[in-house]
C-alpha cells in the first residue's frame, strides 16, 4: 500500500469537510459582491449558477488582494526605514506610512503579477513647463 495515497476514510472525511465548507459559503457575505465576481466572471467566458462558486471565487480573490496588500505594506516599511536611516540627524515624527506604486509593483510581482504603470504627468521631467512651447509657465 502507498503511504502518499489517502485510505477511503481519509477521503471521505475530506469530502465531508469540503461539502461543509460549500454550505457554509451561502450563509457568507464576502467583501467583493457577488455580482462583481460574475460581471468579471462572464468577461471571461464563464458563466454559473451556483452561488457557492461565485463566492468561493470571492473568497479566492480577497485572500490575494490581502496578501498583496500585506506584501505591499511589508515593501513600504523596508522603503521608509531605508530612508530614515538615510537620514539619522533628521527625526521623523511623522509615522505616517505612504504606499507608493513602486511597493505595489514589487508586491504584485512576488505573485507573479508585472505591472508597468506609466509615468505620470508630475514624475516627468517638463513638469512646470508648457507643452505646446516647451518653456517653463
Amino acid at each position: 500500500m502507498n503511504p502518499n495515497q489517502p485510505t477511503s476514510e481519509a477521503k471521505h472525511e475530506d469530502d465531508a469537510a469540503l461539502s461543509e465548507f460549500l454550505a457554509s459559503l451561502m450563509d457568507y457575505t464576502p467583501t467583493i459582491p457577488d455580482e462583481l465576481v460574475e460581471h468579471y466572471l462572464a468577461r471571461s467566458g464563464f458563466q454559473c449558477p451556483d452561488v457557492r462558486l461565485i463566492r468561493l471565487v470571492a473568497v479566492a480573490t480577497q485572500k490575494f488582494v490581502s496578501d498583496v496588500a500585506t506584501e505591499a505594506l511589508q515593501q513600504c516599511k523596508a522603503r521608509q526605514s531605508a530612508v530614515v536611516k538615510d537620514k539619522r540627524d533628521k527625526q521623523q515624527k511623522d509615522k505616517r506610512l505612504v504606499l507608493t506604486m513602486e511597493d505595489l509593483s514589487k508586491a504584485l510581482g512576488e505573485y507573479g503579477v508585472n505591472v508597468k504603470h506609466q509615468e505620470y504627468f508630475a514624475d516627468s521631467p517638463s513638469t512646470g513647463m508648457d507643452p505646446a512651447t516647451g518653456m517653463n509657465e
